[in-house]
């Protein structure tokens, strides 16, 4: 699972639109589609965190299984 597969079902569990969790994290929309769609190369640790903050997660929380530590 991808990150961005991560953050989309995160994000439908909360009953949020990509609108309104852009806007709770303070990114741009298109952000949240590029991360979701994975065609983001450029997403910063910073812009993940407020976006984890915005879902009520940690960072870690969004990272796929294959790249958390074991």
């Amino acid at each position: 699972m991808t990150i961005g597969e991560i953050l989309k079902r995160r994000r439908k569990a909360m009953k949020l639109t990509q609108v309104e969790l852009a806007d709770k994290a303070k990114v741009a929309q298109s952000l949240i589609s590029q991360i979701e769609n994975d065609i983001s190369d450029n997403v910063t640790v910073g812009n993940l965190r407020s976006i984890a903050k915005a879902l009520g997660c940690s960072l870690i929380d969004l990272l796929p299984v294959s790249d958390k530590k074991q």
